[in-house]
């Protein structure tokens, strides 16, 4: 036994609970935003993006066209 004299540990805080995430409902790109997309990936890969780029380039073109960015418009904002 310890001989420092002092009261029994504090228990540790009990940690915050992690906030939910929250869905997204209802945000899906149509067929013509699909194939738009699919169009200008394309023309990425022959401009000689590697394919870690590629992926990357494309989830971002993503999250900005489910917000209503036309392909041309996402470009433009990722290659700023």
């Amino acid at each position: 036994m310890s001989s420092y004299g002092g009261s029994a540990p504090e228990p540790a805080p009990e940690p915050a609970p992690a906030p939910e995430k929250k869905k997204r409902v209802g945000v899906k790109m149509t067929d013509k935003q699909k194939g738009d997309l699919t169009k200008h990936m394309e023309k990425q890969k022959k401009a000689g993006m590697s394919g870690s780029e590629l992926k990357s380039h494309r989830m971002k073109m993503m999250g900005r066209m489910r917000k209503g960015m036309t392909v041309g418009k996402a470009h433009k904002d990722i290659m700023k």
